[in-house]
């Protein structure tokens, strides 16, 4: 812990929410490696932000999967790993947004307007880690129906 004025304002380590179950943690660690956690339970007045390594195709249907909307906007994104060529994402990732499918092949970021419904995100081939980051601009990430995710 920093003990400097301001670092408390600053996370180094994943604190994992406490909604999230053994099991839940287990099962997303066999297709991704969770690097950090932010949200107002981590730093009182902060907004949700997660990010991850996507390491592998996921075989299973994770929460994160299944079609939800939220109360606020989020921001999802997707990053290849190459400096030398940042765009190609070295894999395919499917993202419903509403009825529509999308076919993600190269980094990129997804605005989601509060009350759209969005997902499933299914990892289709992953050749090399993609970089995954999610914000939700309220201080947890709730679904619509105030589910809090990690909590199915």
């Amino acid at each position: 812990m920093d003990n400097s004025k301001y670092g408390k304002y600053i996370v180094r380590q994943l604190k994992t929410p406490a909604s999230f179950s053994e099991e839940r943690k287990s099962a997303y660690a066999r297709w991704a490696k969770r690097i950090l956690w932010m949200d107002s339970d981590v730093v009182p007045g902060a907004f949700q932000m997660n990010c991850s390594w996507y390491m592998r195709v996921s075989q299973e249907r994770s929460s994160e999967a299944i079609t939800h909307t939220h109360n606020s906007d989020e921001i999802i994104g997707f990053f290849g790993c190459n400096p030398e060529d940042p765009y190609d994402l070295h894999g395919e990732i499917e993202f419903w947004l509403e009825d529509e499918k999308n076919i993600i092949t190269t980094s990129a970021m997804i605005f989601v307007p509060k009350g759209m419904k969005h997902c499933p995100l299914i990892l289709r081939r992953v050749d090399q880690p993609i970089f995954h980051f999610s914000v939700v601009t309220e201080g947890h990430y709730v679904w619509a129906s105030g589910r809090p995710i990690g909590s199915e």
